[in-house]
């Protein structure tokens, strides 16, 4: 059964304001059956049948780490498609939603908070996200900050340091604003200092180390740095769980031909995790499989976040 959203009434509240820009593709993609995803181009000319195909996994700390962990599922996607396929180590949501848009990057795993934007301007079509051997998937935004700091409550932030990942991310950024505002009333740059570290990881490692006071984060990437040992457990302290979150769909360009698209979804569906570096990496934080998923449905929650944080897509 797939994970319950539970929303607190603040929370509600917050996404339920009035929508600053409703949710729309670029002017550049067509979407003729309403569901919220560039439709793949009507005239054959207009459809691409790279020779090399290029992945990218959300940005990370240390993408070498990731080159290897994904390695046999990339040779598993080459089999199924019949083509050589690249790792691309992107560093950020927004170059690797550009590298997209621009036509270079053909298949990938885009974080929560990207994904409505890489839709929106880059023509990103998701399909799939990982999930449990019971079908539930996602994870919850934590805010983190280090034993002995004297936060012990999220109201315990007002004038100090809190770090976010990026503005594209949810659990980063998005979410937690949207938050602390309508549970606590607390507003970046008026009740604390907001700092922007770039990635998950690097927030953690910030307030393991001091240099953060807190951190918002996935508390996935939390949970896989615990156990390959690069943070200790008792380095971090929790003092606030959100609600349930999607996590990283995986998803392609919407040019790429109709019969590759499909070559590429047998490929997620099919590949067998069983004694894989994927299992071995992504087990760490409960999943074990590919499930698919549409951005109209799982994605509705964080396109109402967005709405509540007044984001607009901006394709320019």
């Amino acid at each position: 059964m797939l994970k319950r959203m539970v929303l607190s009434l603040c929370f509600v509240a917050a996404l339920c304001m009035p929508a600053v820009a409703e949710f729309q593709l670029d002017s550049r993609y067509q979407d003729t059956d309403g569901d919220l995803v560039a439709d793949i181009p009507a005239d054959p000319s207009k459809q691409i049948d790279p020779s090399t195909l290029i992945f990218a996994y959300t940005p990370v700390e240390d993408p070498a780490v990731y080159v290897d962990v994904w390695k046999g599922f990339l040779d598993h996607l080459s089999e199924v498609t019949g083509k050589p396929v690249q790792f691309f180590p992107v560093q950020s949501n927004a170059a690797q939603i550009e590298t997209m848009r621009a036509g270079r990057l053909h298949i990938a795993g885009v974080n929560t908070g990207s994904n409505p934007l890489a839709v929106a301007c880059a023509g990103f079509r998701p399909f799939a996200m990982m999930a449990s051997d019971d079908g539930s998937f996602g994870y919850e935004m934590e805010i983190v900050t280090y034993p002995g700091s004297g936060i012990e409550k999220p109201e315990d932030l007002k004038g100090r340091v809190l770090a976010f990942t990026a503005e594209t991310s949810n659990s980063g950024f998005k979410a937690p604003s949207a938050l602390l505002k309508s549970e606590f009333g607390l507003e970046r740059d008026k009740d604390f200092t907001p700092r922007f570290s770039g990635a998950h990881d690097t927030s953690i490692l910030g307030v393991a180390n001091k240099d953060y006071d807190a951190a918002a984060i996935a508390n996935t990437i939390k949970a896989r740095m615990i156990d390959r040992g690069v943070v200790k457990a008792d380095q971090l302290k929790t003092i606030y769980t959100s609600q349930t979150f999607p996590t990283t769909a995986f998803g392609m360009a919407y040019n790429l031909k109709p019969e590759l698209q499909e070559k590429i979804k047998e490929a997620f569906f099919s590949f067998d995790w069983k004694g894989s570096k994927l299992l071995e990496e992504f087990s760490k934080s409960g999943d074990t499989k590919f499930v698919p998923i549409t951005f109209k449905d799982d994605w509705a929650v964080i396109r109402k976040i967005d709405e509540a944080n007044g984001v607009e897509y901006s394709c320019n």
